[in-house]
């Protein structure tokens, strides 16, 4: 009695370990739901997505969307895109939009925009909405020295064709910056772009500047002009205290010369002055010589002291004032 138990239990457990071995590597409701979908997936499929460690319902689940839509998609290109490291899900959403929008737009094609990065999704939308990417304030100085600021709208489309290998959102600002102060700087004066802003996107236009990115110009709208500092005065300021300074510097340093050359014209004088008193004291030297050598007599010697004291005289009467008041140098005590 116990063998025969015991012989009908071990088959049960066998089949329950099976059984659960079999839904452990089978997504037996995902599986469910795609034959009911439409959506023809073998369960061979399902384990061998199993054994390469795909998740099963990333593949199915975007694969069902794909078939309602109507879509000419199969798991093998989506189980190939999300090993490669591309978002199914976007990717399927993007032509499902495409689709429905009238859009060129292959799962190839899809599929190397979503792998380069960029949300394929989105510029789907963008082709079928333009979006407007509206630039930071770009300053410009026009020839009359005038600074003028402007924002500019910029409406562009999703080009498709370039999305793989073309520039973004920041090439386009810049591109317009570069347009913006190219005619604001060839502009005569800036009252010429307050009257006439349109001329500024008409210029930039003209360049072609959504060539090589991913966009498509449709219009640029300046949406505002504003009146900065006058930067060609400003300019002339700083030369002018630049030549100021020059000139001060200059001016310094034709002083200085003078000033040295006074010192050197001093330091001479001084030298002079000390050679005639070097001089003059071998004056008594030399007519003692002379008398002691009789070349000069006792009465020259006499004559010599005459001439002096009438110099000495004639001296002191030069220096009164017809008030016979002598003028002299007050000593240094009393000045």
């Amino acid at each position: 009695m116990g063998f025969d138990i015991l012989a009908l239990i071990v088959p049960i457990i066998l089949i329950l370990v099976v059984v659960v071995i079999f839904l452990s590597f089978v997504p037996l409701g995902l599986w469910i739901s795609a034959i009911s979908a439409g959506v023809k997936v073998s369960i061979f499929s399902l384990v061998g997505m199993r054994l390469r460690r795909v998740r099963a319902d990333k593949i199915i689940r975007p694969l069902i969307k794909a078939q309602k839509a109507g879509m000419n998609v199969n798991a093998n290109q989506l189980e190939s895109h999300l090993l490669s490291g591309g978002r199914v899900d976007n990717v399927v959403d993007a032509l499902i939009a495409a689709h429905r929008a009238n859009l060129d737009l292959s799962f190839e094609r899809a599929a190397a925009i979503d792998l380069a990065g960029r949300n394929v999704f989105e510029a789907v939308r963008m082709s079928v909405t333009p979006k407007i990417i509206e630039t930071p304030w770009i300053s410009a100085v026009a020839i009359d020295g005038i600074e003028v600021k402007v924002i500019a709208k910029v409406t562009v489309r999703a080009n498709l064709g370039r999305l793989v290998g073309g520039a973004g959102e920041e090439t386009i600002i810049a591109r317009v910056g570069e347009g913006i102060v190219t005619t604001v700087g060839s502009s005569q004066s800036h009252k010429s772009v307050l009257e006439n802003p349109d001329l500024i996107s008409r210029t930039v236009l003209a360049k072609g500047l959504d060539s090589g990115t991913a966009f498509e110009i449709l219009s640029i709208d300046i949406a505002d002009v504003d009146i900065g500092r006058n930067i060609g005065a400003h300019l002339q300021i700083q030369q002018a205290e630049a030549d100021k300074q020059i000139a001060q510097a200059k001016a310094e340093e034709r002083r200085a010369t003078a000033i040295a050359m006074e010192q050197e014209m001093k330091a001479e004088v001084e030298r002079m002055k000390a050679k005639v008193v070097e001089a003059e004291a071998q004056v008594p030297m030399a007519m003692a010589d002379a008398l002691r050598s009789g070349n000069l007599g006792v009465m020259d010697y006499y004559k010599f002291q005459n001439v002096q004291a009438d110099t000495k005289m004639k001296t002191n009467f030069a220096d009164t004032d017809l008030t016979g008041v002598l003028h002299k140098e007050p000593p240094k005590d009393q000045k």
